[in-house]
């Protein structure tokens, strides 16, 4: 039985990784940080009391900014793989913490890669780097374009980004980057611009909220479905050779053409609703990302198969259902219609 260890597996991708892991077999080990308050509703459905019987997903306390408790759970638990996916992952909040952001998504990939090398040369180890390390290169941006970080957390990603080459051609180590463009569903945390205009539009409906404020409409993203991107993940760790790929759908859309692409899908004007406030400006903004995917076509054979719109009918259609409101309904049939055996959980 193969072992894998997930740092952020209480977030979107490290629940659907988690998932994803258990229907392959896998035994799952994920750290999670000690707070008062559980923090775990994103895995709850999958874990068991690691007392009974055949139990495969175990939770260990710790934080990756301590590299003693790093190096302790990657000894305890001798994985196979470590998917390293936590950080402080909100680029907004980069700009207002700065020096934890860097603390936090820089300099904990060194302490796992450190952990690795003096522990088992032999695990394989996937980095989660991010689209917004190329900025303000022009699109579509490929593993060959240049990184020009616009954000303290994009300039920490980047930091991550070389140091798992370095290690990987330094100490001949199995490292892989997955360059994600931006991956979204209904697990997505509620302060994220999608999300927030998901629930939004549910609280709206539900008489809960009568205004919606953003920031800059502008900014393109390339946006695809998170379950499918952890997927890719796996299938770096199982080649032969590791490697860096760049990760997304291929087209881009604005914020402004999610509002209104969310609103109208339940009948709404986005315009009446939504306010803009400059304390959601970036200090620096990305305006636009493409991605250039023909090396995870060739070599991964990895092909998305949700689109912009079918992705928005997804996410409106839980967040109605959370709420108690009846949804259209389109974004289940697709679901339905294209992952008839799906692994992870309807949400």
């Amino acid at each position: 039985m193969k072992k894998a260890l997930i740092t952020g597996i209480t977030g979107q991708d490290g629940s659907y990784l988690a998932e994803l892991l258990l229907s392959k077999g896998y035994e799952v080990h994920g750290i999670i940080r000690r707070t008062s308050t559980f923090n775990t509703s994103r895995i709850d459905h999958i874990y068991t009391d690691p007392h009974e019987s055949n139990t495969r997903l175990f939770l260990h306390y710790g934080d990756i900014s301590d590299s003693e408790q790093i190096c302790n759970i990657i000894y305890n638990t001798k994985p196979d793989e470590v998917y390293h996916l936590g950080a402080q992952s909100h680029v907004r909040v980069s700009f207002d913490i700065p020096e934890y952001s860097g603390n936090i998504t820089a300099l904990s990939t060194t302490r796992i890669l450190e952990a690795i090398r003096k522990s088992n040369n032999k695990i394989k180890f996937y980095q989660a780097s991010s689209s917004e390390m190329f900025g303000k290169t022009p699109p579509p941006q490929s593993e060959k374009a240049p990184f020009q970080p616009r954000s303290p957390y994009a300039c920490a990603k980047v930091y991550a980004y070389w140091m798992t080459v370095n290690y990987r051609e330094g100490y001949n180590m199995f490292n892989c980057n997955g360059i994600l463009f931006n991956h979204e569903s209904p697990r997505r945390g509620e302060t994220f611009v999608t999300r927030k205009i998901t629930r939004g539009i549910a609280n709206i409906l539900a008489n809960k909220q009568k205004k919606l404020f953003m920031g800059n409409l502008e900014a393109k993203r390339d946006w695809g479905f998170a379950p499918e991107y952890v997927e890719i993940m796996w299938l770096m760790l199982q080649q032969n050779i590791p490697d860096d790929y760049v990760v997304g759908t291929g087209e881009n859309h604005s914020i402004r053409e999610f509002l209104e692409e969310a609103f109208g899908y339940v009948g709404l004007k986005w315009e009446k609703y939504v306010e803009k406030d400059e304390n959601y400006f970036r200090p620096t903004e990305v305006d636009e990302l493409i991605a250039d995917t023909k090396k995870a076509k060739e070599k991964l054979k990895w092909i998305p198969q949700i689109r912009f719109k079918e992705l928005v009918r997804i996410m409106v259609d839980a967040d109605l259902h959370k709420a108690g409101i009846k949804s259209p309904g389109e974004g289940a049939k697709i679901l339905k219609d294209k992952f008839p055996q799906k692994w992870w959980k309807v949400d």
